[in-house]
């Protein structure tokens, strides 16, 4: 397969000077449907957009251009808004925007970032990253074979979406809009520390240097709702042991909900501190408290509890959550709930898995295809 060498800025267009950061103060005042990135994702929904159309956003900025724990180049789709933390470029006649992506992120580009204590990938730098690239032909069908997978993952992960929100319905349905002042019989109000406890049974990494963890972080719940496996040596602050009867949410930023049933898929499961972790005191609790703090009145209590000055750094406090009252129905009633939540969690647990094996076997094609090592004219799709 003939490659040839181009300058970044050969084979892109680059639409960075329409890029708008908004304040954590304005955002506040702007909420609304339409998704606002950042340099590694989303990071807020405001009320209007600049974009539209089939983008690729590449981090700027941010500790994860040198230690890569994520992809630092996303393709982006549809109606939303871009701050100054991600370059925003589409290719040319002579670049396919979803190759460009799967190549950027197959590269090592440390040499084009600058700085140690806030990284940088600058425009000027990122304009001269060298490219090797096959025909435009070549690049659409490469990306044909490995968009495949990302259709299929996306498919998963609309199936997973549509789950979390009948659960979610199905909670408030029954539980929210109850007339609390005639509670059915053997329904009672409770509050959340009546029936969970808060687990801060904590891991320390530099102990244990030659452990593979099943790590459960802020950034890895925003890429893929999915744990990254790394080892402790990579690990560099305290942890909070999670087991399957665990349940979270994020305290950090509350805005933006983060609630998680971790897989433990194996038993060396650990979390970030950013998240609260709860155990239900009965273990029939756990799927109806896990609905509970995934709750439309479960987040606006943690946004009311906050603390922190207005922006990206308010927490809420962990022991104020215990506070919170909630419906506690009968024993029936609670069973008959999570016979109905309980395998639409299992199903979201197993598709979320299927994603991640679909994502590394695309991985382990992605550089045999631009090589030529594979032939992708003889693939059959």
């Amino acid at each position: 397969m003939e490659l040839k060498e181009y300058r970044f800025d050969e084979v892109t267009i680059n639409f960075d000077k329409k890029r708008v950061p908004l304040s954590g103060a304005q955002r506040e005042k702007r909420q609304g449907n339409f998704r606002y990135y950042g340099a590694q994702g989303v990071i807020d929904h405001i009320d209007d957009f600049i974009f539209d159309g089939t983008y690729l956003l590449i981090a700027e900025d941010g500790e994860n251009l040198k230690s890569k724990k994520q992809n630092i180049a996303q393709v982006v789709e549809g109606q939303f808004w871009v701050n100054n933390h991600a370059h925003i470029v589409q290719g040319n006649e002579l670049c396919n925007t979803r190759y460009l992506c799967y190549l950027l992120n197959s590269m090592d580009l440390s040499g084009y970032v600058t700085g140690s204590a806030q990284p940088k990938l600058s425009q000027a730098n990122l304009n001269a990253v060298t490219l090797f690239l096959p025909s435009i032909t070549v690049q659409e069908r490469i990306v044909e074979c490995l968009y495949l997978f990302d259709k299929k993952n996306a498919v998963n992960q609309k199936i997973n979406d549509n789950l979390q929100q009948q659960a979610e319905l199905l909670y408030h349905k029954r539980f929210e809009t109850v007339n609390r002042d005639k509670l059915p019989v053997g329904w009672r109000i409770v509050r959340l520390g009546d029936v969970a406890t808060i687990s801060k049974k904590s891991f320390n990494p530099a102990k244990e240097p030659e452990m593979m963890l099943e790590h459960y972080s802020i950034p890895a719940f925003d890429e893929a709702h999915f744990p990254v496996f790394e080892p402790s040596t990579a690990i560099k602050s305290n942890k909070f042991i999670v087991d399957d009867s665990c349940f979270m949410i994020s305290k950090l930023n509350p805005t933006t909900k983060r609630v998680w049933k971790p897989y433990c898929l194996t038993a060396n499961a650990v979390c970030s501190t950013e998240f609260i972790v709860y155990k239900a005191k009965s273990q029939d609790l756990t799927d109806f408290l896990y609905s509970v703090i995934d709750s439309t009145s479960f987040s606006d209590f943690m946004c009311s509890h906050v603390t922190g000055s207005t922006g990206s750094r308010q927490r809420t406090t962990p022991s104020d959550t215990l506070a919170f009252e909630l419906v506690l129905p009968n024993a029936e009633e609670i069973a008959e709930y999570q016979g109905v939540v309980s395998p639409m969690f299992e199903q979201i647990k197993c598709n979320a898995i299927e994603n991640d094996r679909l994502k590394r076997l695309r991985d382990s094609l992605l550089p045999k295809l631009m090589s030529g090592e594979l032939d992708v004219s003889s693939i059959q799709l």
